[in-house]
Formats: structure tokens, C-alpha cells, sequence
């Protein structure tokens, strides 16, 4: 039976890994040992950054709507709650960047919420009241 020599594929696993680790700093970018090391805790950050990723991006949005809302005369919360009230589905990063790059236009939303928080609250006044 001939012999089976490994070397090839050992060097293909660690020039992967090694491959992955460019850009590191001393040791830990040419060092297999190092490098593995390295390249799973970034793999374990890059994972969990993510997610975070998603999150961050969301209260972005959130702080830029609420800022722009402000200087219509709105809270985040009532904006948001006037555009459900009045059927206008927009998500938050669309609404972000109109407040952002198009005020004419997060202005005519900003005016159609404050129009159903309007009529939402005339109707809440002339419902009589069940005691």
C-alpha cells in the first residue's frame, strides 16, 4: 500500500487561514497558532456585531425622525401614531432619510398624521361616554 503524504492539504488549510487573518497585527497575521485564534474571535465578533449592526441603524433612524418631527411641532410618538391612525405605512429608514434629504415631503406626513390625530381625537370627544 503507498503512502499517503499530507503536507498539501495541511498547507491549503492554513494558508486559508492565514488568508483570513490578513491585516492583523504582528504574530497573529503569519503564525498559524496565533492566526486561529484571531480569526475565530473575529468570526465570533463579526457574528455578534451584526445583529448589534441592526439595532444601532434602528435608533439612528429613530433619534433623526424624532428630531425632524420637533421642529414641526410633533413628538416621535405621536407622528408614528398618527401615521398608523391615518393608514400611511412607512418604515422607519424611509422615514429617516425623507426627514434627512426631503423636508417637503416628510413635511406633507408629518401635516397628514397631525390631520388623523386630529380627527381621531374629535372622535374620541363626541362618542358618549358608557358609565
Amino acid at each position: 500500500m503507498s503512502r499517503v503524504k499530507r503536507g498539501t492539504t495541511t498547507h491549503a488549510r492554513h494558508r486559508k487561514v492565514i488568508k483570513r487573518a490578513k491585516g492583523y497585527r504582528g504574530r497573529r497575521s503569519t503564525n498559524f497558532r496565533s492566526a486561529v485564534q484571531a480569526v475565530e474571535r473575529g468570526m465570533q465578533y463579526a457574528y455578534r456585531d451584526r445583529r448589534t449592526r441592526k439595532r444601532s441603524f434602528r435608533s439612528l433612524w429613530i433619534q433623526r425622525i424624532n428630531a425632524a418631527a420637533r421642529l414641526q411641532g410633533l413628538t416621535y410618538a405621536q407622528l408614528i401614531d398618527g401615521l398608523h391612525k391615518a393608514g400611511i405605512a412607512v418604515d422607519r429608514k424611509n422615514l429617516a432619510e425623507l426627514a434627512y434629504e426631503n423636508s417637503p415631503a416628510f413635511t406633507s406626513l408629518v401635516e397628514e398624521a397631525r390631520v388623523a390625530l386630529e380627527k381621531s381625537r374629535r372622535d374620541t370627544e363626541s362618542k358618549p361616554q358608557d358609565l
